[in-house]
């Protein structure tokens, strides 16, 4: 009988544990502390700074599975999720590291015992490459081939050699990088998808499904510098990573990772809300598969903080969900059904990923709230889509202009991807670059008006936080504790922070010095205009333990823009503010006590009058 995907995973830990590894947590999909990155979408992620020697812990051995997001820039899988037996938004990868510890002997032979002698995997079947300079004087890594040579029992004939595509590892145009040895198994001729074209030919790295890559073993052994060269680095470093979905699919035989039991659940539970037969489950397998991907993209970034919105990683996932949504509705589904699949999720993963149990309410409320709100405007969406491109194609035309793809995401909340989607199906394609084009005159047009306007939809915003924020704890039953007449100062919490009217889960790359935020804290001293006396002014702090400045947010006005909801407005003038923060709120006491007195004085003039 065949390995579990949990028994898979902790044969992993458990491995590198008895070579003297750390067992890592995983990171969160949402990165604390590099700006640049949307989403965690490696393993090497979190160790960054060590390799770039900003950072030391007190181990030099590591080893986790880490929760990875690829929707996004040059790792954007998005587009292959459903057609794809392999492809996926969320994912995990297996890694162990070595912080100056070990080297190239030690990875090598350690990979090669897990795979053959703990997993089981046939020797025969198993391919090592290693780097090839073809671009440079860097010529073959002859180390890592000859300890494939001595410390496995590898085949000679299945040690191939590659250039800088497939075998060289970089950070970025500058940084540490260098040479990788890749782990790829043959699965047999069976496997090969290309039987029809006469000039194929199945090889490692080549076209087919036939050969796949396990593992890729990096050995970070240079700096490069912005002029290209490249130095030997006094340390070196191994970093190493594994698909999870695919190695559980090799080891339980299945033909695709969707056919393993990290997904059969998810695709099972939808077969019976849907009350499908086996075939119309297999004639309708895109759009499973499309399910059961983003139930588990959705629910895992929920359950890291992130909630649907309209910027950054809110838009993302409310883009998956709704993506998601649309493809349930085309087969069959009526009304919301996405948090059946989240509890799947949270039931299947939750033992080791033990935040989806503790935050198991909070996630299926908001997929269900978001889906709920998709599915009433989905409806007029579409029909004004439909009758777009009726219109198009009575006069010849095929592509749906960038401004109208955008009034349907801005007025009825139809995602570009999801219009794309429909367009697609009906011979049509997106004018995108025009999309992008008419939401960037939006953003110029509305940073023009009033920055933080409180009328019509932007009291939707401030109501979904305030019952957000409720639901997840952060705020109690009143909502915002109100303390201006007790105190002047206080120390308290950041517990969301908004940015042209969108609410932002953590730092985001748009958030920055001098940027005009919105801030709402567990409790505040701040006073909000009320009865003609004017709010109080001040500023949000947090210090470190040393007492050094890490942000400031200078305080302009203090609002209330629903009940139990009150927003500091103000602009960053130091460092970079955060969700969760422990920080220092304080008014300008002078300020308030000149206000209060002009205040009593006019009361007194009306009186006198």
């Amino acid at each position: 009988m065949s390995m579990t995907s949990a028994e898979i995973r902790q044969a992993f830990l458990d491995f590198f544990a008895s070579k003297d590894h750390t067992i890592v947590p995983s990171d969160s999909l949402v990165p604390g502390d590099d700006p640049t990155l949307l989403f965690t979408n490696a393993g090497m992620n979190q160790f960054k700074n060590i390799f770039l020697g900003l950072e030391k812990r007190e181990y030099t051995r590591a080893a986790d599975t880490q929760k990875c997001m690829r929707v996004s820039g040059k790792h954007n899988d998005l587009e292959d999720v459903g057609p794809s037996p392999y492809h996926h938004t969320f994912f995990e990868m297996l890694g162990n590291w070595s912080f100056g510890d070990y080297y190239k002997r030690e990875a090598i032979a350690w990979a090669w015992e897990l795979l053959t002698e703990i997993w089981g995997l046939p020797k025969e079947q198993l391919w090592a490459t290693v780097f090839e300079d073809d671009k440079g004087g860097l010529g073959r890594d002859e180390e890592a081939a000859g300890y494939w040579r001595t410390m496995t029992d590898i085949n000679p004939d299945h040690i191939l050699y590659f250039g800088r595509k497939d075998n060289f590892w970089e950070m970025g145009d500058t940084g540490p990088c260098g040479p990788c040895s890749e782990i790829h198994l043959d699965r047999g001729p069976a496997f090969c998808d290309l039987k029809d074209d006469p000039n194929h030919r199945c090889a490692v790295n080549g076209d087919c499904r036939r050969f796949i890559e396990l593992w890729n073993l990096v050995f970070i052994q240079y700096n490069r510098y912005a002029d290209g060269s490249l130095e030997e680095l006094p340390a070196k470093h191994v970093d190493t990573g594994m698909g999870f979905e695919r190695v559980v699919a090799v080891l339980q035989g299945a033909a695709s990772n969707y056919e393993t039991d990290l997904f059969i659940p998810i695709m099972a539970r939808t077969q019976e809300l849907l009350g499908h037969s086996d075939a119309q489950r297999q004639a309708n397998i895109v759009p499973y598969r499309v399910i059961a991907d983003h139930g588990r993209a959705i629910t895992f970034l929920i359950g890291d903080g992130v909630r649907p919105g309209n910027e950054g990683r809110e838009y993302v996932l409310r883009m998956i969900l709704r993506r998601a949504a649309r493809y349930g509705k085309k087969i069959g589904f009526e009304g919301p059904f996405l948090a059946e699949i989240a509890q799947v999720v949270i039931d299947t993963m939750g033992s080791y990923f033990t935040e989806l149990q503790t935050r198991r309410q909070f996630i299926l409320t908001t997929i269900t709230e978001e889906e709920e709100r998709f599915l009433h405007t989905l409806d007029v969406g579409l029909a004004r889509l439909d009758g777009l491109m009726a219109d198009l194609s009575a006069r010849g035309q095929t592509v749906v202009p960038g401004k109208e793809a955008f009034v349907l995401w801005s007025q009825d909340g139809v995602p570009l991807d999801v219009t794309r989607d429909i367009a697609e199906e009906s011979g049509f394609t997106v004018d995108e670059a025009g999309f992008h084009e008419a939401m960037e005159e939006h953003r110029r047009i509305s940073s023009a008006g009033q920055l933080f306007g409180l009328a019509g939809e932007g009291l939707e915003v401030y109501s979904q936080l305030l019952d957000d924020l409720k639901a997840e704890g952060a705020l109690g039953a009143e909502g915002v504790e109100h303390v201006y007449a007790e105190k002047t100062a206080l120390d308290t919490q950041v517990v969301a922070i908004l940015r042209e009217g969108q609410v932002l889960t953590s730092v985001e790359r748009f958030v920055v010095q001098g940027d005009e935020v919105e801030v709402v804290l567990a409790a505040t001293p701040f006073y909000v205009e009320s009865g003609g006396q004017v709010s109080d002014t001040g500023f949000i702090a947090r210090s470190g333990e040393d007492g050094t400045l890490e942000w400031k947010v200078d305080v302009t006005d203090a609002r209330r823009p629903v009940p139990g909801l009150i927003v500091h407005v103000g602009r960053v003038v130091e460092g970079q503010p955060r969700v969760g923060d422990a920080v220092r709120a304080e008014v300008d006491q002078m300020r308030r006590w000149d206000i209060a007195r002009n205040h009593t004085a006019t009361h007194l003039l009306h009186k006198a009058l």
